[in-house]
């Protein structure tokens, strides 16, 4: 079994041009490293975006990062790339924002618990008090920060968390987060959604979608941006329904689907799959 301390995963983008892959792979070979994974993807056979995830194992890493980075610098030179590196041994800090829907929540906090997705629960932050105990039998902290002022509780976020996490995953917040806090906290943040969006805005719109009969209901989870759920998309899915089923019944199915789409989304980020292409994303 390969020690995940001495693992780690390069990501790159670039133009694409002959000879990324064999100029990769020889790096690696210098350095010593043996390549567990390489998956790469290109926007384009001519004059397309290229894309490359390769994980490596090389004894020492730690010790022989510098040295790494130093010989990837040169050939993102070489070839116009931008690129990082990532100890695989170093898991995400993660911090959860919820309002009062607890099924996202807690199946991320049933997944860590059972070693199903590889992160670090910080700490859990609600505007509501009602899912404190249900975090409180994970061991997690539980902060609550009122909404009765924005301003005030978004300070408090950023203090709370500001250079302290990796990843602020929205698990059904029911608050906007201003561009602010978007641009301080310093950090990517994913949201997830029902994908009835924008269709079906605001208060009980699995009741409107009722009546309007839809036949599919699904969600979305994407990084959070200054533009209202229009963020780069990471995972999405959905399932059919019928007539005969409730307002009710499609908000359990769709609570589903979203506790799916979210944890691939998160897991995906975690194991550094996920690199952003403009309003896009590929995953590798």
């Amino acid at each position: 079994m390969i020690d995940s301390t001495d693992t780690a995963r390069l990501l790159i983008t670039c133009d694409d041009q002959p000879g990324i892959v064999a100029a990769v792979a020889g790096l690696m070979a210098r350095v010593g490293a043996n390549i567990i994974s390489l998956d790469q993807h290109s926007t384009d056979a001519e004059g397309g975006k290229f894309f490359q995830r390769t994980v490596f194992h090389i004894e020492g890493f730690a010790d022989r990062r510098a040295e790494i980075e130093h010989l990837v610098e040169e050939l993102a030179a070489d070839f116009g790339m931008e690129w990082s590196l990532h100890d695989a041994s170093q898991r995400k800090r993660v911090a959860i924002f919820v309002s009062q829907y607890d099924h996202c929540l807690l199946d991320l906090l049933w997944r860590v618990q059972r070693g199903d997705l590889d992160i670090d629960i910080t700490c859990v932050v609600s505007n509501h008090t009602a899912l404190e105990q249900s975090v409180a039998n994970f061991g997690v902290p539980f902060v609550h920060i009122p909404s009765s002022d924005k301003a005030a509780m978004e300070a408090q976020q950023l203090e709370l968390l500001a250079g302290k996490v990796d990843l602020v995953v929205l698990a059904r917040y029911m608050q906007i987060l201003t561009d602010d806090f978007i641009r301080d906290i310093g950090a990517p943040v994913i949201n997830i959604h029902h994908s009835f969006l924008p269709a079906f805005i605001g208060a009980n719109p699995y009741a409107r979608a009722k009546e309007r009969g839809v036949k599919l209901i699904g969600a979305t989870a994407h990084y959070a941006t200054a533009d209202l759920d229009e963020g780069p998309i990471i995972e999405q899915d959905v399932t059919r329904v019928t007539h005969a089923e409730s307002a009710v019944e499609l908000q359990r199915r769709g609570q589903d689907v979203e506790r799916l789409v979210l944890a691939r989304a998160v897991r995906w980020h975690a194991e550094d799959r996920v690199i952003v292409h403009g309003r896009s994303t590929v995953i590798l």
